[in-house]
């Protein structure tokens, strides 16, 4: 009699580690941001497709990135691996400047399609506490200029690449039929690679560093009514100290390290609120305390280097439903607008972000009653966006280069999901 117990423990252990290694091997593919600043929130296909409204409070394995208390919704085992198709377009122009006879470009496209993976196990271990383990990327940037770029020889703006790699085991309670609480760890493993950094004397530079840093995720879900569904959700900060290299033009390479990086802490409010027996509907809210976020100093080279962000903080809003058309098939969508903690007089053309509306859907098929599919699509319109020259308003970094940039992106999203008993 004990050993399905043994062996139901056995293979969730080889599941877990199964896990860690397919998102050790396949991750580090993400490189992007598509939300506010260098967030990424393409962690969940099921989420896509309403524009992660109402995810703090269920719907998904994968809510477990904005609210661990989402794991009491694990019956036995379940596994979850998402992957999203990111097709971005970043049109960036230069005015020109009569000073330096430079009649303007056209840039084109800075921005890199992406694939985005994420990866989430969970085991029920007694009838009040559930594991779960996720791991994802919630920061990430690619942009880059072509190297005869007048942003690039002038030492303004070459490639910006910033990838993360966060590991976050959970815990939930089951406190009464109600109330449930989580918390986990998060392990980031963060890692930035910045070219076309000018050096006055020195040239342009090439400057990298890596660091691995922790924080912690918490939250808490309500049930207070049959059919509401309340949840709140906490990622913490986490505060990186890089080290790394810098390599110059004219001055060889040198070993630096940095100031720490303040990547922002997260709370997500989410509400699922259930209309019919087959329609629901849901609200979300995220703030990202971006404005931990301000002047990184790069110690230890040639001569001091400080990397200015002085970001505001991010908001981000949606709404959407979901329908039951079947008992195996269900369609969703939703809308959603972002405030970006990017202003005009901080944005550089590293990453020239500003506010974005979504609009989204997405369906589900279930095949069994082990086995699901998740698709999902989101159309992310960013405002027209000025760049504005130094002593224009514009950063210090920009030089005398005024421009703009036209954004959409293109999400598209795929889930597979296993129940086992």
């Amino acid at each position: 009699m004990m050993a399905r117990p043994l062996d139901r423990g056995l293979r969730c252990v080889g599941l877990i580690v199964w896990l860690c290694s397919t998102a050790a091997t396949v991750l580090p593919v993400l490189s992007v941001a598509h939300a506010g600043g260098f967030g990424s929130r393409q962690q969940s296909a099921y989420g896509q497709g309403t524009s992660f409204a109402g995810m703090a409070a269920g719907g998904s394995l994968s809510s477990m990135f904005w609210n661990p208390a989402n794991l009491s919704d694990v019956n036995e085992f379940e596994v979850e691996a998402n992957t999203t198709v990111v097709l971005p377009a970043m049109e960036v122009t230069l005015d020109p400047v009569v000073a330096l006879g430079f009649p303007g470009t056209d840039e084109g496209n800075i921005a890199h399609d992406q694939f985005v993976p994420s990866v989430y196990a969970a085991h029920r271990l007694t009838d009040r506490f559930v594991f779960g383990l996720a791991i994802n990327s919630p920061f990430g940037l690619v942009s880059k200029y072509s190297g005869d770029s007048i942003l690039n020889t002038a030492g303004v703006a070459g490639t910006s690449r910033v990838f993360t790699l966060n590991v976050n085991p959970a815990i939930s309670l089951d406190i009464t039929d109600w109330l449930t609480v989580a918390a986990g760890v998060q392990i980031e493993y963060f890692d930035v690679r910045l070219s076309g950094q000018s050096l006055g004397s020195l040239g342009n530079s090439l400057l990298e560093g890596n660091d691995v840093g922790y924080g912690f995720t918490a939250g808490i879900r309500l049930m207070p009514v049959q059919g509401t569904e309340i949840g709140i959700g906490y990622r913490s900060f986490i505060d990186h100290k890089l080290d790394g290299t810098l390599r110059t033009a004219n001055a060889g390479n040198f070993d630096v390290g940095y100031d720490d990086v303040n990547l922002p802490d997260i709370v997500s409010l989410g509400i699922r609120q259930e209309v019919t027996d087959r329609f629901r509907v849901m609200v979300g809210a995220e703030w990202w305390n971006w404005s931990r976020l301000d002047t990184v100093n790069v110690e230890q080279g040639p001569e001091p280097i400080s990397l200015s962000f002085d970001y505001d903080d991010g908001w981000f809003v949606s709404a959407g439903g979901e329908f039951d058309v079947t008992p195996e098939f269900a369609v969703r969508s939703g809308v959603g607008y972002e405030f970006s903690p990017i202003g005009d007089n901080v944005r550089t053309y590293r990453l020239p972000d500003n506010d974005r509306v979504w609009i989204s859907a997405g369906a589900s098929y279930r095949v069994n009653e082990r086995l699901s599919f998740d698709i999902g699509y989101s159309f992310i319109d960013v405002s027209e966006t000025d760049i504005l020259a130094a002593g224009a308003g514009g950063p210090f970094g920009n030089g005398p280069f005024a421009g703009e940039a036209d954004s959409h992106v293109h999400s598209i999203s795929a889930a597979i999901k296993v129940k086992l008993n």
